[in-house]
């Protein structure tokens, strides 16, 4: 079998570090401050080199969202079709698991990037909540409605319950990629201990006992 030359090993890796430059990049500028040429200056190729793989900025922030965001959810879609044990277990692994890959790492910043810079940007906009926001929502939403059927959870509004997930993670997110970096706001829980807190909250609720409805 023939062995792959070092400049031939370099080639195939030139994608990957294209996407890691421009996520650090967009993650520090933001998108429309981020420009083509220094997405390849920080990956040490030229600009014709980028446009060579991806012929657009747009392109290369869809490559990216995919590369760091939507592999993970396709992991975790695996992941719960192949699960038989109790949704709640699954759903607070799901969580913390989706925070140590994505949330606590420049992957996190896209989100940011997204909630702010969206509405100036709708074709990626669009691109975002197709590949991002209703893949998560359908996960999620349907591993309640398994819970549901199961009898594990009492009947409850399955859009409103997906929302109380996410939303906890995305303010911590947005905590993380704004006040974190500058050491204004001093955090003093983990972001792990926070969302087994709120697992249990959403789980369990507040009341000490049942009360009668």
């Amino acid at each position: 079998m023939a062995t792959a030359t070092p400049r031939q090993r370099r080639k195939d890796a030139r994608p990957q570090e294209l996407l890691d430059a421009a996520l650090a990049l967009f993650v520090e500028k933001g998108f429309a401050a981020t420009r083509s040429e220094e997405v390849a200056a920080r990956a040490g190729v030229a600009k014709g080199t980028l446009y060579r793989y991806y012929p657009s900025k747009d392109e290369l922030f869809k490559a990216m969202v995919r590369e760091n965001l939507s592999v993970h959810i396709a992991e975790s879609a695996a992941q719960a079709a192949q699960y038989e044990g109790p949704i709640a277990e699954l759903l607070s692994q799901m969580m913390q698991a989706w925070w140590a890959k994505v949330g606590h790492g420049n992957a996190g910043g896209v989100c940011k990037i997204m909630m702010v810079e969206a509405r100036n940007f709708p074709e990626l906009a669009r691109f975002y909540v197709d590949e991002v926001i209703d893949p998560s929502k359908q996960l999620i939403g349907g591993l309640i409605e398994r819970g549901v059927r199961s009898g594990e959870f009492r009947a409850v509004p399955v859009e409103a319950t997906v929302h109380l997930l996410i939303a906890p993670m995305l303010h911590m997110l947005l905590y993380d990629h704004s006040f974190g970096s500058h050491d204004v706001c001093h955090q003093t829980m983990s972001a792990e201990a926070l969302l087994e807190a709120q697992m249990s909250l959403l789980l369990h609720g507040l009341l000490a006992t049942p009360q009668p409805t």
